[in-house]
């Protein structure tokens, strides 16, 4: 069976999720999340990607990404790829494929979802119950986006900069995002494009996004959501 087409446009936000083989762990250590973060700051620079959000979990990793070109998210995970793959298997005597398969890719609508996905990103451990709140997690963009502390991988989003205009307005607003309730069918729209491969946006938006490309995208298939994804 073929493997069914990413689609990737200059300037689209589009949500990445790579997991682990059979789920199973990707980082061990503090160092390795370091290394990781490392060689994705090496390949969002290199490949002109600019990053929103991100979590990198224990068995997998979020991240938010607006590429300049088309090519650039996929040269980024491939980069990300060459150098933390033999970097694992050398550290702790491992061989053979990390990843569970291809990367899982959804074009994001920027004005209906991008805070969305900015918040359900940075709450994965706390979905995950690793932690009580997005600000006790290590190894997220949380920090970055809300309390001051400066990430140097992260680009605000327009969408982002048009909360306050100021950064301290700016954060103070996107804390408050956290305060609200996060819906159900939210969580749920959000985990059904990724893993279908499919864009996360109104009629409108899916329809604009297979003009340009050309091509039908579908719609994302139905079910309940799950916790921790």
């Amino acid at each position: 069976m073929p493997r069914k087409p990413r689609f990737f446009l200059k300037g689209v936000p589009c949500h990445i999720v790579q997991r682990g083989h059979c789920h199973e762990p990707i980082f061990f250590e503090s160092s390795d999340y370091r290394a990781y973060l490392d060689w994705l700051e090496e390949g969002l620079e290199r490949y002109e990607c600019e990053l929103h959000a991100y979590v990198l979990m224990t068995n997998h990793v979020h991240l938010l990404i607006t590429p300049k070109n088309k090519d650039g998210i996929s040269l980024t995970m491939q980069h990300i790829g060459r150098h933390y793959v033999p970097y694992i298997n050398y550290t702790y005597g491992k061989s053979g494929s990390l990843w569970e398969g291809r990367f899982k890719a959804s074009l994001i609508d920027s004005e209906a979802y991008l805070l969305t996905c900015m918040r359900y990103i940075e709450l994965n451990p706390v979905r995950a119950n690793m932690v009580k709140a997005p600000g006790e997690y290590k190894w997220s963009s949380y920090k970055g986006n809300a309390n001051a502390k400066v990430d140097p991988l992260l680009i605000p989003h327009t969408e982002y900069l048009a909360l306050g205009r100021t950064k301290k307005q700016r954060e103070h607003a996107y804390r408050e995002l956290f305060r609200n309730h996060f819906e159900d069918k939210d969580i749920h729209a959000i985990q059904a494009c990724w893993r279908s491969g499919t864009p996360l946006g109104n009629d409108r938006f899916r329809e604009k996004i297979e003009r340009t490309l050309q091509t039908k995208v579908g719609q994302a298939s139905q079910g309940r959501p799950r916790k921790g994804n």
